[in-house]
């Protein structure tokens, strides 16, 4: 009956919302820390300011925490679940992608490495152009490994206290139990996961 934006919502409104009753409403709900997520969120996404793929990765596990915070207090009529089984593809896609990109990345610095060290193939004006490049792609590559493993240390994270969580039989019900059974299927294709990244950094 009294709130600072009627429905329906934009994310925006929504967002405004959090920040207008956080103090009165939502802290009682969710750890009140976490106005600083709903800040960051309002920051990146409401300012038709374009981000890069470390801040999308950085919005989506902010969104994350936001979800599973509010997932302690009800599923929502099963929206709440659907959410953050989205958001968690998302999160999946980028670190796929990032794994692709680092891959290229890997391939191209080989290869201009390589031909760096080759005598007399290149004049010295072409030699010049390479370096830059080759500095350049270096330092992006060891930014996107450590995001990726960045992103896998969150969602580990993440899993473990869903896990934990669920693990209280005073907790279970029917939901939780999809939950857990969701959380632990995640954590066995983290596990693939961090074993390919460990095989890769070993070679």
């Amino acid at each position: 009956q009294i709130l600072y934006l009627k429905p329906p919502w934009t994310l925006a409104n929504l967002l405004k919302c959090y920040k207008k009753h956080w103090v009165a409403v939502f802290g009682y709900i969710v750890p009140r820390s976490l106005l600083s997520t709903v800040e960051c969120l309002s920051t990146h996404l409401c300012t038709g300011k374009t981000v890069d793929s470390s801040t999308v990765g950085i919005l989506l596990q902010e969104s994350k925490k936001l979800l599973h915070a509010f997932s302690s207090r009800s599923d929502y009529n099963g929206v709440l679940p659907q959410a953050y089984a989205e958001v968690s593809k998302l999160c999946q896609t980028l670190a796929e992608v990032r794994e692709e990109d680092i891959m290229v990345l890997s391939e191209n610095a080989a290869c201009e490495k390589m031909e760096a060290m080759t005598p007399n193939l290149q004049n010295c004006e072409e030699e010049k152009k390479l370096h830059p490049s080759f500095h350049v792609a270096r330092e992006n590559k060891h930014q996107e490994i450590w995001s990726v493993l960045e992103g896998l240390w969150n969602t580990m994270n993440l899993y473990s206290i869903e896990i934990f969580q669920k693990l209280d039989p005073s907790t279970v019900t029917e939901t939780a139990k999809s939950s857990f059974e969701e959380a632990f299927l995640g954590l066995q294709k983290l596990l693939a996961a961090v074993n390919g990244i460990r095989e890769g950094i070993s070679r």
